[in-house]
């Protein structure tokens, strides 16, 4: 035995990824099982293929970064949307590369400023967006034919995109020519966030109402993104983020598959959207994993010929949930990992978490460091140089195999109970995600999981000086119902109510798509309040299990 080896080492059943797939001591010819294939046989090579070409294992693009870089699309969003159409100015000024914007709580949940359900949440954990003014002045200055902008937002999203596309049909610039992504994956709403208003049916056919009519006349814009990052917040494994996300895909496909249109019309539209955590293998792997069995979904099931369709094109956002409040700093050693974990896994798009965060919402220095962390990324280590850097690993593909061959079995346990929206309906996919969030809750206060300054390395911090933080004034709130007030005097009342009332008389129509009259809605001047009111009436509500 070596000098510095010793036999009180922990078990190796002690070394597992947050998924549980054990971590084996050695990866390589001669370990044990899958992790002993050699890197250098001809049936390794077939199944890792080239990047830009099926399963995509190594990356959607041939060249990857080498010829254009991820894009730096930093979340954003607060207060009035003065204030964030200045942070967007500041980020685009800094070097962002494309928007993505936050709406807070009343604005995600379809209530004007001045519902009493809004009292104390308007502008706080995003910007508020009611009106068509609203939205003029959040992109005020934004060339809407030239910047791509993701609007974060579920149940209300056809209103958002509706305010939009008449502000870009305002700045002159065609409905064709927007750029962007709408998040629009309410399926993850019921199961794992909770910003949800109606019954899943009809959050369902308003979602897949948006997917549609975009595919049809905005070629541009990729009208949803169906996100695991939030069922990975909600407390999922990365087994559970992947399987649950794909499955939703699936249900969105079945959905615009019966409307009439081609798989191959629609697939190359389809984004997605998943978070990085902290263990860097398994993070890795999982993307590369989740490309592999997509790319096998849609050219297998849904007999896509269009080898875009197979192509698995996502965001990612470094982890809140993976951010303490405790000694903050370090969460810029969280968020740099992670953000590199993404790119290794061949992102699209990335989001770098502000360290303060689990404080409160960024400051402008923070959501400057954040960042500059994706862009010493891209200019400083070499990275973004080669493709897939990390192909070939024998941890990395030992990893990739097992993570892929763990989701594909969840996937067809959901399938055998019917698909996504019944295992929601029963609740079946919550209570697997809240059993893995207690779990990895029990890990840390067990200290089997360490978390760096929480149980371990802990430091006193009685007596510092609290950091600075970004704080809303709550006169917000009551310049936002001013503002809205206005609005509701100037415009044309009569013409607001009749389109309004129209809506609501199609909405009691399944087979009419209603985006379009959504559009008229906020064009003649109806704010998101009264448009979501008219679809309660006709929908109602849904209160969860």
């Amino acid at each position: 035995m070596a000098e510095n080896e010793t036999e009180t080492a922990a078990p190796e059943t002690e070394f597992l990824t947050p998924s549980g797939i054990p971590v084996q001591r050695f990866y390589g010819p001669g370990a044990p099982g899958a992790a002993g294939r050699d890197t250098r046989d001809p049936s390794f090579y077939a199944k890792l293929g080239v990047a830009g070409e099926p399963p995509f294992t190594r990356g959607v693009q041939r060249t990857m970064y080498r010829g254009r870089l991820w894009t730096m699309r930093q979340y954003a969003g607060f207060g009035t949307a003065s204030q964030t159409n200045e942070r967007f100015r500041y980020l685009l000024a800094q070097g962002q590369t494309g928007l993505s914007t936050a709406f807070d709580l009343p604005t995600q949940t379809g209530y004007d400023a001045d519902a009493p359900e809004a009292g104390g949440e308007v502008g706080r954990v995003g910007v508020h967006v009611g009106t068509l003014t609203d939205m003029e002045t959040l992109l005020e200055g934004i060339p809407l034919g030239e910047v791509s902008t993701s609007l974060t937002i579920n149940a209300t999203a056809p209103i958002l995109q509706a305010f939009y596309v008449a502000v870009a049909k305002k700045q002159g610039v065609d409905a064709a020519r927007i750029r962007g992504t709408l998040q629009n994956d309410i399926l993850k709403e019921y199961l794992a966030r909770g910003t949800y208003i109606y019954p899943v049916e009809h959050g369902m056919r308003l979602a897949v109402d948006a997917i549609e009519h975009s595919v049809r006349h905005f070629p541009k814009w990729n009208p949803i993104s169906i996100s695991g990052y939030h069922i990975r917040e909600a407390g999922s494994d990365a087994v559970q983020e992947v399987a649950f996300t794909l499955a939703n895909a699936e249900a969105y496909v079945d959905a615009l598959l019966s409307r009439g249109l081609a798989v191959d019309d629609f697939a190359p539209r389809l984004a997605f959207f998943f978070g990085c955590h902290s263990h860097f293998l398994e993070e890795v792997a999982k993307f590369r994993a989740a490309r592999r069995i997509w790319s096998r979904l849609m050219t297998e099931r849904y007999k896509a010929k269009d080898p875009r369709s197979a192509a698995l094109r996502f965001h990612v956002q470094t982890c809140g949930s993976t951010l303490t409040s405790r000694q903050p700093l370090n969460n810029v050693a969280r968020v740099s990992l992670q953000a590199m974990a993404a790119v290794l896994g061949g992102c699209q798009s990335l989001h770098t978490n502000a360290y303060d965060e689990a404080l409160a919402l960024p400051t402008e220095e923070s959501a400057r460091l954040a960042l500059r962390t994706q862009q010493i990324l891209a200019c400083e280590t070499g990275a973004a140089g080669t493709v897939d850097p990390v192909a070939g690993s024998y941890a990395i593909e030992a990893l990739t195999d097992e993570l892929e061959a763990k989701v594909v079995a969840l996937m067809d346990r959901v399938r055998e109970g019917g698909g996504m929206l019944p295992a929601i309906a029963a609740g079946r996919a919550q209570a697997e995600i809240q059993e893995s969030a207690f779990k990895w809750q029990k890990d840390v206060e067990s200290g089997r999981r360490k978390v760096v300054g929480v149980n371990c390395y802990e430091i006193d911090e009685k007596g510092k000086t609290a950091r600075p933080t970004l704080k809303v004034s709550p006169k917000l709130e009551v310049e936002q119902k001013k503002r809205l007030a206005a609005f509701k005097r100037k415009r044309p009342t009569a013409t607001a109510a009749a389109a309004v009332a129209e809506l609501s008389r199609k909405a009691g129509d399944p087979k009419v798509n209603l985006f379009l009259q959504v559009l008229a809605c906020v064009e003649n001047g109806a704010t998101l309040g009264e448009i979501c009111a008219a679809l309660r009436g006709v929908f109602g509500e849904h209160h969860g299990r």
